[in-house]
């Protein structure tokens, strides 16, 4: 650790800000609705490929990305996505924003950790609109670009910043 720490000293400090905001109801009315939240990250980490990004994922989608870490981090502990809680006590209202902050805090605690930012499944979940099974298809090299070309052409669409 000692020569890297020197090094560090050096360089300005990275900061990556992630923010979940925007949780939107999808399919209103319907059995099959389901609420979507607005990923913004900004930083200067060069960790990331983009350094500006806006996605929107669904619950289901950070559950997948927590088994995912979990897998890969080895002995490393993933944080804690909030509850599904089925019982809710309150109004939706509030739950959804109670999850909110909950997935916000679980992206904190995860883009801080070194073992898991090396994830590339991490970045294709923060920087690009891949759905899971095109994410997994990416990462295993199956899919039509690279980790990398996949983050830079969403970046370069702007889609991140339409929504």
């Amino acid at each position: 650790l000692g020569s890297g720490s020197r090094m560090l000293e050096n360089r300005e400090e990275e900061l990556t800000t992630v923010r979940v905001q925007d949780p939107r109801v999808q399919n209103e009315g319907s059995w099959n609705s389901y609420v979507d939240y607005k990923i913004f990250l900004h930083t200067n980490s060069k960790a990331f490929t983009a350094k500006t990004s806006c996605v929107r994922r669904r619950y289901r989608e950070f559950v997948w990305l927590r088994r995912q870490l979990q897998k890969n981090a080895g002995l490393v502990p993933v944080p804690e996505l909030p509850g599904k809680s089925a019982f809710f006590v309150g109004s939706t209202d509030e739950f959804i924003e109670k999850r909110r902050q909950g997935l916000q805090q679980f992206l904190e605690k995860v883009v801080q950790n070194v073992v898991l930012l090396s994830d590339s499944r991490l970045h294709l979940f923060l920087q690009s609109q891949l759905s899971v099974p095109e994410i997994e298809a990416c990462v295993q090299g199956q899919g039509p670009q690279t980790v990398t070309e996949a983050i830079l052409h969403y970046a370069m669409s702007n889609c991140g910043w339409v929504q």
